[in-house]
């Protein structure tokens, strides 16, 4: 059965396949937790970001996230209309201390009805949105439940504007289970789709990929990869029990590349969090070999086949296995990053996983001797991811016989912005703060 037209605000709504796609003009309005910064999540977001400015370059692009002043640095040049502001974070994170149904009336009354200065501007602005789109990461579950608030707006949203409400790469498990009168989450939305199979099944949505598809394409070969064991273990978001198991790991990986002769680098993906493990390693790794988030942001993530990897970041897992990479992945969070790296080994990743408790080193699985299959089946993949974001965002009929197939190219900074990074990584690289991380 067709779907019958929406009216919106600015224009009419019309079918295309199993997605919506809007006529009207309004604003493309982002949603995500960029800008702590931690590497995962501002990929995605930049990936986003590079897409649109190729298929809709002269619409205005909001991106809502935690913290839009490093995010405007992060992002500068990558969509020649972007503007960053925290409406439905803010809103969000002074309501989290609230019941989840007491939040949830509060922020639908904010949305809907206005009344609080420090709010109404950005909130009338939501109003314009053609379509407000929660980015992909995995931040919305129950480790974060008050986070579900940004889905109460968006809805809240769409009640009064018909706004195209789309949801792409989440990671939602743990499922939510203290909003039972949320569910279903994502009712209204016109697309949602879950990056791993058990999140699409607990919220009964699509399952597809994760948004860093759209963009590692271009990150493969941005910058030179040195061969070597490249290791990354965080400390945040961990169980109690798992930070020490994790360097215990690490170390043993570290100690037998030196035996064989092969440098070992340390790469940080959140500032601060990512340091703590480097501190136990620093023995066997030099500070030299210590590559921050500056770094791999500026210059680009070293990606390459002739590395091996152990890491706790997802992202890391999933970027340096596309390149072809062996590696162990660590767990860190039972329900929350055992669900992540299975998502990536079910891709053909290849990689090895210690996902438990370990009682003695020989229980450290081996790194595997040859790459999985998720290299050869990248192209696939990113056919499939770009397939997605087409449907939500076409090829305007007025482009369409230039359309160049939206190639994300370049880095993820601009000049002027790489300068920026530039200076930083002239200071020192001892980076030892906590910012709030998701």
């Amino acid at each position: 059965m067709e779907t019958p037209l929406r009216h919106g605000r600015s224009g009419v709504s019309c079918v295309r396949n199993d997605i919506v796609v809007s006529m009207q003009s309004g604003p493309i309005y982002l949603i995500g937790p960029s800008g702590n910064p931690n590497f995962g999540d501002e990929f995605i977001a930049a990936s986003w970001l590079k897409y649109l400015a190729v298929e809709r370059p002269d619409a205005d692009v909001w991106l809502d996230c935690p913290q839009p002043g490093l995010a405007q640095v992060l992002f500068e040049g990558l969509h020649p209309r972007l503007r960053v502001t925290n409406t439905l974070w803010r809103l969000v994170h002074e309501t989290a201390d609230l019941p989840l149904d007491a939040a949830a009336d509060l922020i639908r009354a904010r949305v809907t009805g206005l009344g609080s200065p420090s709010y109404d501007l950005g909130l009338l602005k939501l109003r314009e949105a053609e379509s407000l789109h929660l980015i992909g990461g995995g931040f919305i579950n129950e480790n974060w439940s008050h986070h579900a608030g940004l889905v109460v707006a968006m809805r809240a949203v769409h009640g009064m504007t018909g706004a195209r409400l789309i949801a792409t790469g989440q990671g939602l498990m743990p499922a939510l289970t203290s909003a039972p009168a949320e569910m279903p989450l994502f009712q209204d939305f016109t697309h949602a789709a879950a990056r791993d199979e058990a999140g699409a099944l607990a919220y009964g949505i699509a399952q597809e990929l994760d948004d860093a598809f759209l963009g590692v394409t271009a990150e493969i070969g941005r910058a030179a990869a040195e061969p070597g064991l490249y290791v990354c273990i965080q400390s945040d978001t961990a169980d109690p029990e798992r930070f020490e198991t994790a360097v215990k790991v690490a170390r043993t990986a570290v100690e037998k590349a030196a035996a064989e002769g092969t440098d070992a680098y340390y790469v940080e993906a959140i500032p601060g969090a990512d340091r703590l493990a480097y501190e136990q390693l620093a023995d066997l790794i030099p500070e030299k070999r210590f590559l921050p988030f500056v770094h791999i942001w500026a210059n680009g993530l070293p990606l390459s086949e002739k590395q091996t990897w152990v890491t706790s970041r997802f992202h890391f897992h999933l970027l340096a296995a596309s390149a072809g990479a062996r590696g162990l992945a660590v767990g860190m969070k039972k329900g929350y990053y055992d669900v992540k790296h299975e998502s990536v080994t079910a891709l053909g990743s290849g990689w090895s996983l210690a996902l438990d408790s370990l009682a003695v080193d020989s229980d450290i699985p081996e790194i595997p001797q040859g790459p999985g299959a998720l290299r050869d089946n990248l192209p696939a993949l990113v056919a499939q991811k770009r397939a997605e974001a087409r449907k939500i965002y076409p090829p305007l009929p007025a482009r369409s016989g230039s359309d160049s197939g939206g190639a994300l190219t370049g880095g993820s900074l601009t000049s002027g912005a790489a300068r920026l990074f530039n200076k930083a990584l002239a200071a020192p690289k001892r980076n030892k703060y906590r910012p709030g991380a998701l």
